[in-house]
């Protein structure tokens, strides 16, 4: 018999089981010994006794410098960005009811990578705070066009999926033919940009990007768990879902909101990297069940923990090169995809 814990806010309450906290705790535990690892390793390898005293302020100067100017960043960077792309990937599969949704697949990344690249190439010269709105803003222009060509009496999980896998290639295409044409563009800008599209957490800064990401996380992800609940009541249907009480064009806009801004901000600082929002959410329900409650936060542990190892492999593994990350993640999740698409070929 599950025993269960209440968490309590003024207006809203979501309940964990025991198990989902103690996964909760388990892969908060391997994160934290994920971000000692990254932190230490690289072209100056540092122990884990060295950053953990260079944490508390009490380590070596140059291993202080080294970690605090140039690893740091990286990898708060890594955890903001691979936590809310699981999130909303895993809000994104609630929504549609269907688990071979995540906003890369169909064509959310991609238009928030539009916007970003649009921004790098036109407007560099504003401040990069801007940048997060402005792949906002391309997100849910994709996600309003997806919505729109998808749309015949109805959305169908089928019709969203293959709609959106067509606009995630014409969009990507689209971008890349926006690059190669913009003859006025400098040679860095325009090679900023292509490793932007393959995803990559290479030279982030603590200004200009752990500053500008912070507050949408901040503001984002306890929107998140609090609407959760929501999610588990349109599991069973809207008839059933209105029958009780819920408001479910309302609940859901606003989940989609938060789904299509936690993607957008995301890809406007990491770039696009694909595959973490599909497959955090799946492997969260395979260890605490469908609760949304627990599969949000489970979510953005495996999706930080998945995107910190792919960092690191991509940082050391081919030293002096440094890697995108995205080639990692798109390694590991392509062949999840298929999978998946296996697994669900006779449903609808």
């Amino acid at each position: 018999m599950n025993q269960w814990i209440t968490i309590r806010g003024r207006r809203h309450s979501f309940q964990l089981d025991r198990r989902t906290v103690l996964m909760i705790i388990l892969l908060a535990a391997a994160n934290l010994a994920a971000v000692v690892i990254c932190v230490g390793l690289g072209s100056k390898t540092i122990s884990p006794a060295g950053v953990i005293r260079a944490l508390l302020g009490i380590g070596d100067s140059s291993d202080s410098m080294i970690i605090f100017s140039l690893r740091m960043p990286r990898v708060l960077i890594a955890v903001m960005v691979g936590s809310a792309l699981a999130v909303s990937g895993a809000l994104l599969q609630g929504i549609v009811r269907n688990p071979l949704t995540s906003p890369d697949i169909i064509g959310i990344t991609g238009g928030a990578s539009l916007g970003t690249v649009v921004f790098i190439l036109y407007f560099s010269h504003l401040s990069i705070r801007f940048m997060p709105l402005s792949a906002v803003i391309g997100a849910f222009a994709a996600a309003f066009l997806i919505y729109l060509f998808a749309y015949r009496r109805g959305i169908t999980p089928l019709r969203l999926v293959l709609i959106g896998i067509g606009m995630a290639t014409a969009l990507t295409a689209v971008t890349y033919m926006l690059i190669l044409t913009a003859s006025f563009t400098p040679t860095a800008v325009a090679v900023k940009a292509f490793t932007f599209m393959t995803g990559s957490i290479f030279g982030v800064s603590w200004e200009k990007d752990v500053a500008t990401l912070l507050p949408w996380i901040i503001v984002l992800f306890p929107i998140a768990l609090i609407y959760a609940r929501h999610l588990n009541v349109q599991e069973l249907g809207d008839e059933v879902a209105t029958s009780v009480g819920s408001s479910v064009h309302v609940k859901r806009t606003i989940l989609l909101i938060i789904s299509v801004a936690l993607a957008g901000a995301a890809v406007a600082i990491g770039g696009a990297i694909n595959f973490i929002g599909l497959m955090a959410p799946h492997i969260a329900r395979r260890l605490v069940g469908p609760s949304y409650g627990g599969v949000i936060p489970v979510s953005a542990l495996i999706g930080s923990l998945v995107l910190l190892l792919s960092d690191l492999v991509a940082r050391i593994a081919f030293i002096p090169l440094d890697i995108p990350a995205g080639v990692f993640t798109a390694a590991i999740g392509a062949p999840f995809f298929i999978y998946l698409l296996y697994r669900h070929r006779n449903g609808s």
